[in-house]
């Protein structure tokens, strides 16, 4: 596989979901640019209540400011609407919190730029790759992970991944309603597949999140395995949407 970018990076949007991300966000648009120099950055600020908005704008990133918090999941959504308005050809989606290496991007786009899949997931978990992250996270991903590797046919390593690259396919059905608002992991995985769209999983390092936060700290992982479970059920339960 050819591991350099082609001139399809310039039909790429780039949408990086931030909440109070003012300390991290600059050093993440400044990576993104130097290793995707021609793709365009746009970071969906949360409703942050810090300068995570200003401080993106100074680094010339476009920026969809919400007037509320509404979610990891509702911000991506607000990325992928845009994308599609824009009419780019394929998306990255990434965190703004530093985790997800931006050399390590072309590694998660390539399968969709080859059309190879329509929408490929980067595992920390998969390859040589030594990732540790909180226990109750990685029991979650070891729970999810199990769960759809059985529904999608293929062994699947780190559903909980928000480092991923689609095609504008995937981004049009990203846009509606089946779209989880808060933490759109193994059950969106599963509702891709059953719309009959093609997904890959990849290798990519990451590093844990800068100061050790994470959307999944204090009393969220319990709520976020139950939710996940929850949101499975009805994904199975809902009609199949494959064309």
């Amino acid at each position: 596989m050819n591991d350099k970018m082609t001139d399809s990076d310039k039909k790429l949007c780039i949408i990086i979901p931030a909440y109070n991300e003012e300390q991290n966000i600059a050093g993440v648009i400044k990576s993104v640019r130097n290793a995707l120099p021609d793709g365009t950055i746009v970071v969906v600020n949360d409703g942050s209540k810090d300068k995570t908005a200003e401080t993106a704008i100074s680094h010339g990133a476009t920026v969809l400011s919400l007037p509320v918090n509404v979610g990891y999941g509702a911000a991506l959504q607000t990325g992928f609407k845009y994308s599609l308005k824009k009419r780019f050809q394929f998306s990255l989606i990434m965190d703004a919190d530093g985790q997800h290496i931006a050399e390590e991007a072309h590694k998660v786009l390539i399968p969709v730029m080859q059309g190879i899949a329509d929408l490929a997931v980067g595992s920390r978990y998969s390859g040589d790759n030594v990732y540790r992250g909180s226990m109750i996270r990685m029991l979650g991903s070891l729970i999810f992970s199990k769960l759809a590797s059985w529904s999608l046919g293929f062994k699947v390593t780190d559903p909980t991944s928000g480092f991923q690259a689609m095609n504008r396919r995937t981004v049009e059905f990203f846009c509606s309603p089946v779209y989880p608002s808060d933490f759109p992991d193994a059950d969106i995985l599963i509702a891709t597949k059953r719309a009959g769209l093609k997904i890959a999983e990849v290798p990519v390092k990451m590093l844990p999140p800068a100061g050790g936060k994470s959307m999944h700290s204090g009393l969220k992982p319990f709520y976020y395995i139950f939710k996940m479970f929850f949101s499975i059920f009805v994904t199975f339960l809902r009609k199949d949407t494959a064309n």
